[in-house]
């Protein structure tokens, strides 16, 4: 499950930062700060995401995560809206089948049938808002929003956070390039220190690229996602534990889905939204076949609306 992967969407044309993107997760990253606020009921954390592109990899990323019945990403809505958060934007619905990233003591507490998580996305670039909830785990939720800015993330406040949640809140950064990657997970591939993108000439990133780039604003094209998320989970002897599981994994999720988008950039640099909407659509029917082993093209065509 990739939490902001969020796999979040901006809307536009993907020439350096889909700069209309449909990729709410991302916005030009190099690195960013992360803030929490925890209170009894609820866990609210503020991420910042800096970087000088934004990719379209949230659908290789989907697919990565899907190995068949039981685990991966089912899409079951992708369509235009308007008069909804931020306005007018694209919905989405996902089903994130997460039995294979929860811990055996967790798995223990719920039916196999539970292990599932559903995502509603709206994405109405520069706002998106992304919300994740269990059937089965009635006291449960994640709540994102994202604003994206035209800065290196040094904004205090986009979210008009009141002075409680203000003076709770913890800012750790986040930055793609100096923090820890476990070593199952590295590739020599997903390294921005070590990329170069052929198509764009970017990369690889220095150890103080974050700092380079405020030195020298005009040299780069640079937009933050600023995210707030908020968690809930109301259950009385095991929230602090949850929370602490949530907090670390979706760091991780971010740190490792960044590095990959960035690494990633000359598979999407260059897209128009037509081609975005295209890999949607072919995203949407491989995952079907691939959770389901089934043909769904027809039935998923019905509910994929560009």
């Amino acid at each position: 499950m990739d939490l902001d992967q969020d796999l979040d969407q901006d809307q536009g044309n993907l020439d350096l930062d889909q700069d209309q993107g449909n990729l709410d997760w991302e916005s030009r990253h190099s690195g960013g700060n992360y803030c929490s606020d925890w209170s009894s009921t609820e866990h609210v954390q503020k991420y910042y995401l800096v970087r000088p592109w934004t990719p379209v990899s949230v659908q290789k990323k989907s697919r990565e995560e899907s190995c068949g019945e039981g685990s991966g990403v089912e899409i079951l809505e992708n369509r235009p809206y308007q008069d909804g958060p931020g306005g007018t934007g694209q919905y989405t619905r996902k089903v994130y089948h997460i039995g294979k990233h929860i811990p055996s003591w967790f798995c223990s507490i719920l039916p196999q049938n539970a292990l599932r998580v559903e995502e509603e996305s709206w994405n109405a670039y520069p706002y998106t808002r992304t919300r994740y909830t269990c059937p089965f785990v009635e006291k449960f939720s994640i709540d994102i929003e994202t604003y994206y800015k035209p800065d290196t993330g040094d904004q205090g406040d986009v979210f008009n956070l009141s002075s409680a949640e203000k003076r709770q809140r913890t800012v750790d950064p986040i930055d793609i390039v100096k923090d820890y990657i476990a070593p199952h997970e590295y590739l020599v591939e997903e390294d921005p220190r070590l990329y170069r993108s052929l198509k764009t000439g970017r990369g690889p990133l220095s150890e103080d690229w974050i700092q380079e780039i405020q030195r020298n604003p005009s040299q780069s094209a640079v937009m933050s996602a600023y995210k707030l998320c908020k968690v809930e989970f109301r259950y009385w002897g095991m929230q602090s534990k949850i929370e602490r599981f949530i907090h670390d994994v979706g760091k991780r999720v971010m740190v490792r889905a960044h590095r990959q988008a960035w690494c990633w950039q000359d598979e999407w640099f260059g897209l128009t939204m037509e081609d975005i909407r295209q890999l949607e659509l072919e995203t949407q029917l491989a995952l079907a076949q691939k959770m389901n082993g089934l043909n769904a093209e027809e039935e998923f065509r019905c509910t994929f609306t560009v």
